[in-house]
């Protein structure tokens, strides 16, 4: 066994990925307050070729040299937007016909284990802060609550940790991988 080269794994350049299809899903961060968490959600939007990151309240956007020491350059290929509210994103998400899910923990959340996508939807996946999740008067705008099955004492998980494994689910169960 041996590590593939960086030619060997085939990546696209940004050009390409600009181009490719993308999959049906924006990210939504609700005021995100590390850098080091948008950077890494910019690699995690990258890798799975998301539509776009909508970045939202106090979230910081490029250019942003704390964001690029875990982006590793995905700002450049990851289209993104800015939007002072994060309702204000998802009113413009659910106008272009995105069901809004809520990655949060609510008295009507779901089982991340018992949802599965619809072939034709478009989703926006929102993202809380750190420290308060997705913020309540965001709760009401949103279709769906989902909540990722934990087994540890704190109930919670990093944001950008948790981004990559609701992505991930969605993407197996789409079979978009």
């Amino acid at each position: 066994m041996r590590k593939l080269t960086m030619s060997e794994l085939n990546r696209l350049s940004v050009d390409e990925f600009k181009d490719a299809d993308k999959v049906p899903i924006v990210m939504v961060l609700d005021n995100v307050r590390s850098l080091h968490n948008v950077g890494s959600v910019f690699r995690t939007a990258d890798a799975f070729r998301v539509t776009a990151l909508y970045l939202c309240g106090i979230t910081a956007t490029p250019p942003n040299k704390e964001i690029y020491k875990t982006a590793l350059g995905s700002t450049e290929s990851v289209e993104w937007h800015y939007f002072s509210t994060t309702n204000e994103a998802l009113l413009h998400l659910k106008h272009n016909n995105y069901t809004l899910v809520a990655v949060e923990q609510t008295s009507n959340s779901l089982s991340l284990t018992q949802f599965t996508p619809q072939e034709t939807q478009k989703y926006a996946l929102v993202l809380g802060n750190e420290v308060y999740g997705v913020a309540e008067d965001a709760l009401p705008l949103c279709d769906i609550a989902l909540e990722i099955p934990q087994l540890g004492t704190k109930h919670s998980l990093n944001v950008s940790v948790c981004a990559g494994i609701v992505l991930w689910d969605f993407l197996c169960k789409a079979k978009l991988l």
